[in-house]
């Protein structure tokens, strides 16, 4: 297909029973060119919800793009009920880059909704915001680590929800971490405005990962069908999954070669070695001990250890949940 240029979304301007790529015209750039964000639209033939998708809004975490594209592929448009719109790109100057972060160095997920008349980074994320993200009911926001660090398969979600709590549950993840969306994330612009949300964290960063990718189209595709967009079966291929109450990251005081010691997805205890600091000449400086009981969310990977540099995101109060559905086939309610 064609992509046609815009420079707002709107829903109606797909065609029932078509799916339509779009150019979404956001800013310019130094010399004055556009600088254009790749949407694909699929608009059912009978009213429904409208579910959004979002990618790469850290220009190296490239994991949902393929999510995106796979689930438009194989979509029964002609069955659609509602709209799906997958945005491939947010971040179109740092995927350019292969940065985390926009061209003037901002990370555009601290700083959602931005501002109308701000900074570069404040006005394109305010433009994402305002001519795309605020065109959904419903929202899944694709992430992976980021450099030099690697994540186990998981949501963040406020889990008090019951929607929310629904959505996060049917995504069959290693490890759901309960986390309101207060803060200036895409996910915290996206709950500000009555639109349910959930993140969705795909591993590991700068790669296409096959597994993780199939994992988060089962997920997908069951919100799909949780949402009547589609007729389908809610397919639980995990039964049971880690719900965390919170999480927070661990960091080093002391520089040198960092050895992080668990993996991810596993359970630590309080007072238990993760890791150790040695100098170049492969002196034993610092040790580091969890601080109370967890699951290792993500870890760092990478031995070049500043001090202040990260070791590991380490789950609260983790417990297990099913991931099954009830007898009525929904899924199971929110965990008190």
């Amino acid at each position: 297909m064609t992509p046609t240029k815009i420079r707002t979304l709107e829903i109606t301007d797909t065609a029932p029973g078509t799916i339509a790529a779009y150019w979404l015209h956001i800013i310019n750039d130094d010399i004055g060119e556009p600088v254009r964000i790749p949407i694909l639209v699929a608009r059912g033939r009978r009213p429904g919800p409208v579910l959004g998708l979002t990618a790469a809004i850290h220009g190296n975490e490239l994991n949902g793009i393929p999510v995106i594209q796979h689930l438009f592929e194989n979509l029964d448009i002609d069955h659609l009920c509602g709209t799906l719109v997958g945005v491939l790109v947010v971040n179109v100057p740092g995927l350019k880059r292969r940065q985390r972060v926009f061209n003037d160095g901002v990370d555009l997920n601290r700083i959602a909704p931005g501002k109308v008349d701000g900074n570069t980074s404040q006005v394109y994320i305010h433009r994402v915001v305002d001519r795309i993200l605020s065109r959904f009911d419903v929202h899944i926001d694709l992430h992976t680590a980021s450099a030099g660090r690697v994540n186990s398969y998981y949501i963040r979600a406020d889990m008090s929800d019951p929607e929310t709590s629904a959505l996060a549950k049917l995504q069959n993840a290693e490890i759901i971490v309960d986390n309101k969306a207060g803060d200036a994330t895409l996910r915290g612009a996206a709950s500000e405005r009555g639109i349910k949300s959930i993140t969705v964290e795909l591993r590991d960063p700068g790669v296409f990962q096959r597994g993780v990718i199939q994992e988060s189209l089962i997920g997908i595709r069951n919100v799909i069908h949780y949402l009547k967009m589609l007729p389908g079966p809610l397919l639980c291929p995990v039964k049971q999954t880690v719900l965390c109450s919170g999480s927070y990251w661990l960091f080093t005081d002391e520089g040198g070669i960092l050895r992080v010691l668990p993996r991810v997805a596993e359970h630590v205890q309080k007072g238990q070695l993760v890791a150790e600091v040695r100098t170049i000449f492969g002196e034993l400086t610092k040790q580091y001990f969890a601080p109370e009981a967890g699951i290792v969310v993500g870890r760092s990977i990478d031995p070049l250890n500043q001090t202040g540099s990260r070791i590991l995101h380490l789950g609260r109060e983790p417990r297990q949940i099913p991931c099954l559905l009830d007898e009525d086939g929904a899924p199971p309610t929110p965990a008190s």
